[in-house]
């Protein structure tokens, strides 16, 4: 084990339903633990206000009990709370002089920046991002969009990645049917997908939706009983029993209002599944539409049907885009390459 480099790393409990996570999960199951002597503190957990609170103050405290150990201080966030709760520490890291990685997820924060705060809040965000050393972001836009708020020249493109080598694909796909793996709620569109898919299954019986994922919004669950002659609800997936629909289901759909850099992509991608997606966030920047995979525009229910019926109709194309699809994140979204290029940058900035 190298313990050259000592990493204090923070984000939400490795438990947690949710992109960050999974992020984090990955790097874990790739071995990053073994390249530096990591420590992870998680600052939220699900439930409710007062839990998030104490699990909040808790990690703070042990955040403040590790400092005098580590290098290099990394913190993930997206938007919201998540920024203003990683934001105390992130001052306290400057405060004790500490190295600092920023990495940043996505999410809404444009609109959260624009939109939501007051011009003394902007003000605070700008404040707490040039306090980082290094700023990792996913895409090419988000780079452009924090470049304007904090020193683009320490800004890095860092694109959410999986482990690619232990994929076998397993059986033949079936492009009746669907899958979609994320919180169920309106802002990923789950009212359109839904009608979208009982307009498809009133004249094609074979088509099926399976929900992998949580209720965020309790009012979609009474939604989705409503509709159980075409969706199936999985609850909240991971490991084999993923693979398995990853394997079955010859689509992927996610039709979300935005997204940062949806991990649930790249590993569609990677079982060769046909990815039908709003073109929102970082999206676009993974899926070259009619290549490898089908953009609609969001909050478009037509949109969703349109693209979901030419990923059934055509298996000769959808095979093609799915060999295509594998091809690309093995070569682009590869989680040891991006362990190596963490590496590096914890050295660059000691």
């Amino acid at each position: 084990m190298s313990t050259e480099i000592k990493v204090l790393m923070v984000g939400p409990d490795r438990g947690v339903h949710g992109g960050i996570s999974a992020v984090v999960n990955e790097l874990y199951a790739a071995g990053f633990d073994r390249k530096v002597s990591l420590k992870y503190i998680g600052t939220m957990k699900e439930g409710s206000k007062l839990r998030k609170l104490l699990v909040a103050a808790f990690a703070y405290c042990r955040f403040v009990k590790e400092l005098s150990w580590c290098d290099v201080v990394h913190i993930h966030f997206s938007s919201d709370s998540s920024f203003m709760r990683k934001s105390f520490f992130i001052k306290r890291a400057r405060k004790n002089g500490k190295k600092i990685v920023l990495h940043q997820h996505g999410g809404d924060f444009k609109t959260y920046y624009n939109e939501q705060l007051s011009a003394s809040k902007r003000d605070y965000v700008r404040k707490i991002l040039d306090m980082g050393d290094v700023m990792l972001v996913l895409t090419k836009g988000w780079k452009d969009f924090f470049g304007q708020i904090t020193d683009p020249d320490k800004i890095e493109v860092f694109p959410n990645s999986i482990r690619v080598a232990d994929c076998h694909v397993q059986g033949e796909k079936d492009y009746n049917k669907v899958l979609f793996l994320g919180r169920i709620c309106r802002d990923k569109g789950i009212d359109e997908l839904l009608e979208a898919m009982k307009q498809i299954y009133s004249v094609n019986k074979d088509a099926h939706l399976y929900l992998g994922g949580i209720y965020e919004d309790s009012e979609y669950k009474e939604k989705v009983e409503n509709c159980s002659d075409f969706v199936t609800y999985l609850g909240w997936i991971n490991g084999e029993e993923k693979n398995k629909y990853l394997d079955e289901c010859g689509v992927l759909v996610l039709p979300s209002y935005y997204e940062g850099f949806p991990v649930s992509i790249i590993e569609a991608l990677l079982h060769g599944c046909v990815v039908a997606a709003s073109a929102v966030g970082g999206i676009p920047e993974i899926i070259d539409d009619g290549i490898d995979g089908i953009l609609f525009k969001p909050k478009d229910e037509k949109a969703v049907k349109n693209a979901l019926e030419m990923a059934m109709s055509d298996k000769e194309k959808a095979l093609s885009m799915g060999k295509i699809g594998q091809k690309k994140v093995i070569e682009k979204y590869s989680v040891e390459t991006n362990i190596k290029r963490l590496l590096e940058i914890y050295k660059k900035i000691q």
